[in-house]
């Protein structure tokens, strides 16, 4: 039997539990000097296609204009999908953008063959699915940083998700890497 598509949060938070600052800021997650790729090497080859809400989209738009990445922030060789209502006149090549109901699409996705699909984000995205059922997994990488105020790593509602601790563990420069399941 085939093993199920997994979709997978992997993603920084600071010890506060903001992935971003609220104007959507990160520098705050660049660490100096970089000693490790936190367990990314091993996790990108486990995954074809990537998750973004539309908040997440334009930062990263912004972000790749600022660096002169030259679009390189989306990787073409897997399958990016956009969650939005107001899809761009101009489309990023190999960006979808997706407006159906998050169930219909996560379901859809998963019975497609593939590798594991990764939550970019961002919290209201995280949020969606969660509430949803369809999260699998939680990689949170904790940032040893206190920035005080930021966009939470999933939306504030009212909700109760168990979840099953698969593994903890750190790294020399005091990040600490959570794994969760969501229990079903």
């Amino acid at each position: 039997m085939k093993a199920r598509r997994r979709i997978i949060v992997y993603i920084a938070t600071s010890v506060d539990g903001y992935i971003a600052r609220p104007d959507g800021d990160v520098e705050w997650l660049n660490r100096h000097p970089s000693t490790s790729d936190y367990g990314m090497r091993d996790f990108y080859p486990s995954i074809d296609t990537i998750l973004w809400g539309r908040k997440t989209y334009d930062w990263a738009l912004d972000y790749d204009r600022k660096t002169g990445s030259k679009g390189r922030i989306f990787d073409t060789k897997l399958a990016n999908y956009v969650f939005s209502s107001r899809p761009p006149k101009q489309a990023t090549p190999g960006i979808e953008f997706i407006s159906e109901p998050i169930k219909e699409f996560a379901q859809r996705l998963r019975a497609t063959p593939g590798k594991h699909i990764w939550m970019m984000g961002g919290g209201e995205l995280i949020a969606s699915f969660l509430d949803a059922g369809e999260i699998d997994e939680f990689d949170i990488h904790v940032i040893p940083t206190l920035i005080g105020e930021g966009i939470p790593l999933i939306a504030p509602r009212h909700r109760d998700v168990p979840l099953r601790m698969r593994s903890a563990g750190k790294y020399p420069d005091g990040v600490v890497r959570l794994r969760y399941e969501v229990e079903r």
